[in-house]
Parts: C-alpha cells; sequence; structure tokens
C-alpha cells in the first residue's frame, strides 16, 4: 500500500475511538524500534505499525538508526494530531539504548508497549559467509531485542503491567527459497527469546509475543531484488507473489494490525505465542 492508508481506514478507526468499542491504546507509551522507511516509496512495517498504534490513541517515542527516514512516520502522526518524538538510536549499543529508554521515561513517565522492529538480511550459508557479514545480523536482529527488553523489563515489572511485541520472520520457522541463514537462525531465536522470556514474566503483568511475517510488499523488499534477483524487480515481485497460497504478498499493515491486537488489553490473555502473517504460506508444500 503506497501512501496514507485509506481514508474510510481513517475514518473505521476514528469511529472505535468515539465509541470505545475495542483495541484502544489511549493513554499508553509505545516505544518502538524501527520506525522508518529504507525507501521513500510506500510504508514499511515499523512506520506503519507506529502511525496505526498512534492513531489508536498512544503516544509514539522511537528509535531509529537515522533520523532522515523517520520523517514521513513522523509528519503522518503530527498531522493526524497524534504524538511523535524519535531519536538517533543504535540499538545494537548498550549505551545508546539505555539512553533511548531514558529518555522516553524522562518525557512521559513509562512505556506500556516496546516493539522491536529492526532486521538485516544477507545471503549465504555457513561456509560461505565470511564472519563480518554474519556478526551485523546478530548484533542487529537478535542483540537489539535482548538490549531493549534488558532495560525496559524492568519499567514494565515495576509498572506491574506491559506488552512487548518483536517482529521476526517466517525464515525463522523454515527454508523459504534463499540462502540466508544469518537471518533465519536470528528471527528464530527471537521467537524463543520472546516465548521464554514471556512465562518468566507471566506472572509480573508483563506480556512478550511475537508477530511473524511471511512475504510482504514493502520498501526493504525492493532493496532485496538487488541482493537476491541481480535488480530483476519484475520478475522477483511475481516469484514472491506466486509462492503465497492467497496469490500475494502482504503489506505492512498487515502486520501492524496483528501488532497492533497483540498489545492491546483485547489479547490480555496471550502470551509466549507467536501470530503468523502469511497469506498461508507455512501451511503449505510449496507446491501448486
Amino acid at each position: 500500500m503506497a501512501g496514507r492508508a485509506p481514508k474510510g481506514f481513517i475514518y473505521y478507526q476514528l469511529l472505535l475511538h468515539n465509541v470505545g468499542l475495542v483495541l484502544s491504546l489511549k493513554g499508553k507509551v509505545a516505544l518502538i524500534i524501527g520506525l522508518g522507511q529504507s525507501q521513500p516509496e510506500g510504508w514499511g512495517i515499523g512506520a506503519a505499525t507506529a502511525v496505526l498504534l498512534a492513531r489508536q490513541g498512544a503516544q509514539i517515542f522511537g528509535g531509529n538508526r537515522t533520523l532522515a527516514s523517520t520523517v514521513t512516520t513522523k509528519d503522518t502522526i503530527e498531522t493526524e494530531g497524534g504524538t511523535c518524538t524519535v531519536m538517533k538510536t543504535d540499538v545494537t549499543s548498550a549505551t545508546a539504548t539505555k539512553a533511548l529508554v531514558d529518555a522516553c521515561i524522562a518525557k512521559h513517565g513509562r512505556i506500556d508497549i516496546l516493539i522491536n522492529n529492526v532486521g538485516k538480511s544477507e545471503p549465504g550459508c555457513p561456509a560461505a559467509m565470511a564472519e563480518d557479514i554474519w556478526d551485523p545480523q546478530v548484533d542487529i536482529n537478535l542483540k537489539s531485542v535482548y538490549l531493549t527488553c534488558h532495560h525496559v523489563l524492568p519499567i514494565m515489572e515495576k509498572q506491574g503491567s506491559g506488552a512487548i511485541v518483536s517482529v521476526a520472520s517466517i525464515a525463522g520457522l523454515r527454508y523459504i527459497g534463499k540462502p540466508q541463514v544469518g537471518y533465519s537462525a536470528t528471527k528464530a531465536a527471537i521467537i524463543q527469546l520472546m516465548k521464554a522470556t514471556a512465562v518468566i514474566y507471566a506472572d509480573k503483568g508483563v506480556r512478550l509475543n511475537t508477530v511473524v511475517p511471511g512475504l510482504m510488499d514493502t520498501p526493504y523488499t525492493k532493496g532485496l531484488v538487488y541482493r537476491y534477483a541481480d535488480g530483476e524487480a519484475e520478475s522477483y515481485m511475481q516469484m514472491r507473489n506466486a509462492q503465497v497460497p492467497m496469490g500475494e504478498m502482504g503489506d505492512a499493515w498487515d502486520v501492524a494490525n496483528a501488532t497492533l491486537f497483540l498489545v492491546s488489553d483485547e489479547a490480555k490473555y496471550i502470551t509466549g505465542q507467536e501470530l503468523v502473517v502469511n497469506g498461508g504460506i507455512t501451511s503449505s508444500t510449496g507446491r501448486t
């Protein structure tokens, strides 16, 4: 979905606010890691999630590698009357991550929601992948989740409430047609990190879950064309669509909607789970 969400969608969200029906995040503070856009056109998962949570009433505090890539996210939220603060942050750094969390607390006094949505994928199997290609994927995909949880979990425990959602990938569940062992291994690890930690914090009022996207059409996908298809965009996108039993890739709003549900009070009895958003691909043998 390019550009902003349809007016009908926005109207529906406002209607839910007005009558107080479901999925309201009014009064809650959401710390979102990775809410920028890798390319200017379209919507990335973090950007769509930030906008959607803001539409549901959450105050957004974001950490992102660059500030320039967050302009669309921030402008959209503020134009629609929401609140969005963004800090330049390297979430592979313990010092920078702590500074981000401390700044959010200084501004809002609490953190009700944490969204982890950064990722890096490079092609290669263990025999071919150099160590300097492996290590950044582990740091960006997995260490970042550990660091944010390390600093946010004590805050949520003290509050007696909180919801954490980390974005993984179906690549952490099965082989999806291309050699990307670093990405696959770290995304699988995220799922288990959330599951194990959810049990530890289940009696502390803190819930941890994972959204597991399948093949999505996002700005980040456009970058994969050059890593895995030599820049042949049309054939690459057609191939990805054909892999999905529903016939086409999803988009960032599909993932954002799943995330919204998991952080909402309507999901208050759900923890340690994976919500797979993939058009049926992990239920298929991949054969037509």
